[in-house]
């Protein structure tokens, strides 16, 4: 039996070559698109699923008045909350993020980037598997470090490295342990340095306003944290409300509702990596799961469709086989061996559409993986369960109801020779055809939008100008006087029309944040220390008053500049002139009373998604917080940019930073990556709406082709009674155009909803306009009508005598 299906299988696709080909293309792109989604599904929801530890560690965020989620933490916080709460386990602080350093060995240098300091006991929260020395020992020593496999085996090579004395940046350390990390995982360093926070905690023990240190802790019960939620919050009530309450004069129930504290909240481990409330949080960063539920989601709608399709191509084909079924039926064939053959014959199209797909991922998996920064391969046993569910679901719902109603065709009305299929069951298929012009509708109109935000951003006046300026981060931190020299001789090299540097990024913002207290309102800013000549040099325009200038004493003691943004929260109408306490927290700390000397328009220091924080500008000797350089800003002539930089390279290396590969990144470029992924939305929409778009008109064609041939009869009588072409086209392609009026309106909503939704992200937006649904009206009526009426022009063009010789 399963050898005369094959057999007729075989001769049906010879016989109708065009309509197999569409089936397998239009399904082998849809399951390819959903393979990815479904790799980039699996690789997000595998962080941490390794670690034992995961439903038990939490990350501790504070909801600010000011400034809303935030990773970092104050000081004191760990050690009191493990005084006073019997719910936590333990607690650990590490840097918030990775830092670079060179490591030194028996005359051997390897720069190692992802180091991460921590507290002894990191891996009591990340265990990883040590393949040398003991987990629990690794960092019992202060001067311990740990290093991964990869880091042991580029400095040691075959060397055992335990118990050697490796230098790591400017400190001596003893080598207490070798891991390796076997899953995914919000933090992955080369290389773990045990930190000493002991004294940093004894000097900050009364300091609740400053948030410096990253804390997570280990609770001995993953139900108790409501609980320990409660037992912070009312830490930060004693610790920041009580004491600042009293400092203004005022009751700490006025303070609360005035200006109120940190709320925590304990984010678990186990979900941390896409449900995090903070984008600053575990060093491996966030995923992004409304991009991943969007790249799901539409492979899905794209798989419904082309199985929609799959069915309107079977039901359009089925006409061609209606003699064969009849047949088979006379000499004793039931309605269920049919239907198990046409069942048959969708199993073999959707094996072939599943290997084909496999084929397409194989060849574009390595251009997947760089679009979305990841190392994805398909070989996991929970991969191909899925790809056997999408099998299974395939073969369901594409190939159920195309061999029902193959089976219920009427035997007598095929054996006569003049079949034709009643209208029941129309319905349906005029259904599914609308469903399609729904779906292509909501991707026309949806692309259209996507690109118009993204645009929007890319075209955005950001208030600055970063083109041919060099951005060079500086890997140890350097006083003022080594700025001089670099400044100096910098200059002398030829090409270099600019130099400046500052405690800041143009992409990541400040370092740090303080509030100020301006007539009795807390004013938080984010700060932003630098040289002389820098705003001149990024092109940031002066609104009010003057620029910072070395002619004036005061400008490295007392004057600042602020942004129309802190002007605004001020409150004040003319803040020039205006005065305001400060409390340095640094090097040298103290009040101090800054003079606010000029406005500068609002520019952009993070991507032009956000919305613009209030900046506070001043000298770096102003604050001596802010007394250090991180990165260099040099502009440079763009006529022989090449010979340029390598004259600056040559520099660098030999009078600057002698250690470490001199790296540089132009400012523009750096600053665009902070949107670059909406920008892989916009491609990721467009490469979409095409495939849907091609899989719709292949949908089109099918059932406009099996309305058509179903009419023929009716086309040649028409024909004969004198109906012209014109007649005929408008006849035949009427239908055609209401489906898609009734397929665009279904989709007004979800396209508004959805896309509304989706530009809530954005603190600088576009409004949705008619523009889109007015362009993707006429765009889709047209590809309609394009494909119907080339399919009735086809059929008004047959012999007559073919269709009414019968009659």
């Amino acid at each position: 039996m399963l050898t005369n299906w094959l057999k007729i299988f075989l001769y049906q696709i010879k016989k109708n070559k065009f309509f197999t080909i569409l089936n397998i293309l239009g399904l082998s792109i849809a399951i390819a698109g959903l393979i990815f989604s479904i790799l980039y599904w699996n690789d997000e929801q595998s962080y941490n699923s390794w670690n034992p530890e995961k439903e038990n560690v939490f990350q501790v965020v504070n909801n600010q008045p000011r400034s809303g989620f935030l990773a970092y933490n104050v000081m004191p916080l760990g050690a009191r909350l493990k005084q006073i709460s019997p719910e936590v386990e333990e607690y650990c602080h590490f840097n918030p993020g990775y830092n670079g350093a060179l490591i030194e060995y028996k005359g051997k240098t390897e720069l190692v980037k992802k180091i991460l300091r921590s507290e002894g006991n990191f891996f009591s929260f990340f265990p990883f598997q040590f393949v040398k020395g003991n987990i629990k020992t690794a960092l019992k020593e202060k001067n311990n470090v740990a290093i991964s496999e990869e880091t042991a085996q580029r400095i040691f090579g075959n060397e055992d490295p335990m118990g050697e004395l490796i230098k790591v940046g400017e400190k001596n350390c003893v080598v207490g342990g070798v891991y390796r990390i076997t899953g995914k995982s919000s933090v992955e360093p080369t290389a773990v340095l045990r930190e000493e926070y002991e004294e940093e905690i004894k000097r900050n023990a009364d300091n609740w306003g400053s948030h410096t240190s990253f804390l997570v802790v280990k609770l001995k019960d993953p139900s108790a944290k409501e609980a320990v939620e409660k037992q912070i919050y009312q830490i930060y009530i004693d610790k920041q409300a009580k004491g600042n309450a009293k400092a203004k004069g005022i009751s700490v129930e006025a303070f609360l509702k005035n200006y109120g504290v940190d709320i925590p909240y304990l984010e678990q481990l186990k979900t941390a990596r896409l449900h995090s409330k903070v984008s600053n949080g575990y060093p491996e960063g966030n995923g992004n799961y409304q991009f991943l539920l969007i790249m799901l989601g539409l492979s899905i709608l794209i798989l419904v469709l082309s199985i929609v399709n799959y069915v309107n191509l079977a039901t359009a084909n089925a006409i061609r086989r209606a003699k064969e079924v009849g047949v088979r039926k006379i000499i004793g064939a039931t309605k269920a061996q049919i239907v198990r053959q046409f069942l048959f014959e969708t199993v073999i199209i959707t094996v072939f559409s599943i290997l084909f797909a496999l084929v397409i991922v194989e060849l574009l998996l390595p251009y997947y993986n760089e679009f979305l920064s990841k190392n994805m391969a398909m070989h996991s046993g929970q991969f191909y369960l899925q790809l056997f569910l999408v099998f299974v679901i395939t073969v369901v719902f594409a190939g159920i109801f195309p061999a029902l109603y193959i089976a219920n065709f009427d035997v007598l009305k095929v054996l006569k020779g003049n079949f034709s299929r009643s209208k029941k069951g129309t319905w349906l298929r005029n259904g599914m055809l609308i469903f399609q012009f729904a779906i292509a509708s909501f991707f026309i109109v949806g692309s259209y939008i996507v690109h118009q935000q993204v645009n929007f951003m890319m075209d955005k006046d950001l208030g600055f100008n970063g083109s041919q300026v060099l951005d060079i981060n500086l890997n140890e931190i350097r006083k003022e006087d080594t700025y001089e020299m670099i400044h100096n001789e910098l200059l002398k090299i030829k090409g270099v029309k600019e130099v400046s540097s500052g405690n800041f990024s143009f992409g990541s913002g400040g370092y740090f944040t303080t509030v100020f207290d301006y007539k009795g309102k807390d004013v938080e800013i984010e700060n932003m220390s630098m040289q002389f000549g820098m705003l001149d040099m990024m092109q940031i325009k002066i609104a009010e008053g003057r620029n910072l200038s070395p002619a004036y004493a005061s400008d490295t003691i007392s004057s600042v500049l602020i942004n129309r943004a802190t002007a605004e929260m001020m409150g004040e109408k003319d803040p020039i002139g205006k005065e305001f306490r400060f409390e340095d927290e640094g090097d040298n700390p103290g009040i101090r009373i800054l003079k606010i000397v000029g406005i500068v328009e609002d520019f952009n220091t993070y991507g032009p998604q956000r919305k613009i924080p209030p900046i506070l500008i001043y000298h770096m000797k102003t604050i001596s917080e802010s007394n250090f350089l991180s990165r260099m800003y040099i502009k440079i002539a763009p006529e022989n940019m090449e010979e340029t930089i390598a004259a600056i390279e040559r520099f660098w290396t030999a009078k600057v930073d002698t250690k470490y590969p001199f790296s540089y990144d132009f400012v523009d470029k750096n600053f665009a990556r902070t949107y670059e992924g909406y920008i892989s939305q916009r491609n990721l929409f467009s490469l979409l709406n095409l495939v849907v778009i091609l899989i719709a008109l292949f949908g089109l064609f099918a059932l406009a082709s099996y309305s058509i041939q179903s009419r023929m009869k009716e086309i040649a009588i028409r024909k004969t009674l004198g109906a012209d072409t014109k007649t005929l086209l408008s006849t035949l392609s009427r239908q055609y155009v209401v489906f898609c009026i009734i397929g665009f309106l279904i989709a007004l909503f979800p396209v508004y909803y959805l896309l509304n939704g989706w530009l809530e992200n954005f603190a600088y937006r576009i409004d949705i306009s008619l523009l889109p649904f007015v362009i993707g009206f006429f765009l889709l009526m047209l590809l309609t009508l394009t494909v119907v009426i080339s399919r009735a022009y086809q059929a008004t063009r047959i012999h007559v005598l073919k269709y009414l010789k019968y009659e």
